[in-house]
């Protein structure tokens, strides 16, 4: 096993832009939040466009990428096999299904199963046991140890002969905090339980994380970010003493059989987009990719037998698999190329107040607002400024948003800083703000007093601000 990323090395990250202190007007093409791999479209399928540098045959790929994002596979056997293989347990029948329209997923409402959580999931683990169990999670090979009866992910969908796992039950309260001009939000606090579970009883030491799906603007150019320059941000003593202290997350990366930087997901949890998207096409899924060959039966465990013996979708005329590898492919190109909606009012001057309220009160801290990619990245990506305001690194977020569920090296106080490209056009590709890691901020604001931990200097700030700079900093924030 190769061990890498275990220590920074000592050489310069010219790529780390400082932070401007001149807020009288935008910085050069601050407006195009991908580069050159931005677009230009801002209607409900504004997370579904190509960067504008993409090539007019890759575009044509690219579309056709979507149709397979969009695809709804069903179970084998079927007349139709390079759509059949559907898990027998699943949480969806397409990504689309859960990154609704390229965007965020939402919280359920009402009863299940008129509205269940398709792009809700609940992640389940209990602490390593056995020896076995704490060598693997120790070496880094195991992000977690998955629970014994219904595996990593509780899924709520079946096919027909089988009973779905159970459902996510969800409880809001509401809390009120006053601002310091005596206006008064309310943060709905959730509570989640599980119920009518098909298979018998968790584990009593089962943890829980209830995740909304990510937004897939801008995926490429996060991975095109070099590792070196997410590596100098980290400070994990706060040497510098801001109170922050970012940190990566150390994740394994199939392909390579060794210990990487992680980017991708709410805990940084993978570390190329290959990756992540074959861990979805498995886990949510129950279908195998040239990656994950073995995921045929999805989270299938071996107290589910005959989940595990249901039959797959795999082919010979396709490698074996369920997902063809050109399939794999052309999605791949697809999630690595959609562009990031440039910015309308950059440079208007209460935007750009707002701006200098975000940087004033320490968000840039861990919000990194700009990178210059990798000139080794792919060639949609590479030698482009960016602006994601993420440092894609680990943050202590508080007890407040705490799963208690570590994730590699993430402990269950840490998520990886949200990049917020894209913030302002949520609501129009989603219909509801629904942000922060399981949805229930209802607004930018209500999000931003969830903060605590490491973002709580940031956050006491924003609730002791006027009126007139809180307003300007949500206009900078809807924005983006």
């Amino acid at each position: 096993m190769t061990i890498a990323l275990l220590t920074t090395s000592l050489c310069s990250y010219a790529q780390v832009l400082p932070l401007t202190t001149d807020f009288s007007k935008p910085e050069k093409n601050e407006h195009l939040s991908g580069g050159d791999a931005s677009s230009y479209k801002h209607s409900k399928k504004a997370f579904l466009e190509p960067g504008k540098n993409l090539s007019f045959d890759d575009k044509l790929d690219f579309r056709i990428g979507e149709s397979i994002f969009a695809k709804l596979w069903v179970f084998a056997p079927s007349s139709t096999q390079a759509s059949d293989g559907l898990g027998p347990l699943h949480n969806a029948r397409s990504c689309m299904g859960c990154h609704i329209r390229g965007g965020r997923g939402h919280v359920p409402e009402g009863n299940w199963p008129e509205d269940n959580a398709i792009s809700m999931l609940m992640r389940l683990s209990v602490p390593a046991k056995t020896a076995a169990q704490k060598a693997l999670v120790e070496s880094g090979k195991a992000a977690f140890i998955a629970e014994p009866t219904y595996g990593a992910q509780l899924q709520d969908f079946a096919m027909q002969g089988l009973a779905g796992e159970g459902r996510i039950n969800i409880t809001f309260t509401e809390k009120e905090i006053a601002l310091n001009s005596g206006k008064k939000v309310s943060l709905r606090v959730p509570t989640y339980s599980v119920t009518d579970l098909s298979y018998g009883p968790l584990d009593p030491e089962t943890m829980f994380s209830v995740r909304v799906a990510n937004p897939m603007l801008g995926l490429g150019l996060l991975e095109a970010i070099d590792r070196d320059d997410l590596l100098a941000l980290e400070d994990p003593q706060d040497s510098n003493n801001d109170g922050i202290s970012g940190r990566a997350n150390r994740v394994w990366q199939v392909n390579s059989q060794s210990i990487e930087l992680g980017r991708f997901g709410w805990k940084a949890g993978n570390p190329t987009l290959e990756q992540q998207n074959s861990s979805a096409f498995a886990t949510d899924m129950g279908l195998s990719t040239g990656l994950l060959k073995n995921a045929y039966q999805g989270d299938c465990t071996s107290n589910q037998q005959a989940c595990l013996d249901a039959p797959d979708g795999r082919s010979k005329h396709l490698s074996d698999l369920e997902v063809a590898p050109e399939m794999s492919s052309t999605l791949g190109l697809f999630t690595r190329n959609i562009g990031v909606p440039v910015r309308k009012k950059a440079a208007d001057p209460q935007v750009l107040a707002g701006k200098a309220v975000f940087y004033q009160s320490g968000c840039a801290g861990c919000h990194q607002p700009s990178f210059t990619t990798s000139a080794n990245a792919e060639p949609a990506q590479a030698n482009q400024r960016i602006w994601p305001y993420s440092d894609l690194l680990l943050h202590d977020m508080g007890e407040g948003l705490a799963d208690h569920r570590p994730e590699f090296q993430a402990s269950g106080r840490e998520w990886r800083t949200a990049p917020l490209w894209g913030l302002g056009l949520i609501k129009k590709v989603s219909g509801k703000v629904e942000l922060l890691h399981d949805g229930r901020a209802r607004t930018i604001l209500e999000a931003i007093l969830w903060h605590a931990g490491e973002a709580k200097a940031s956050r006491d700030k924003v609730v002791t601000m006027s009126d007139e700079k809180r307003d300007q900093l949500i206009l900078f924030l809807e924005s983006l």
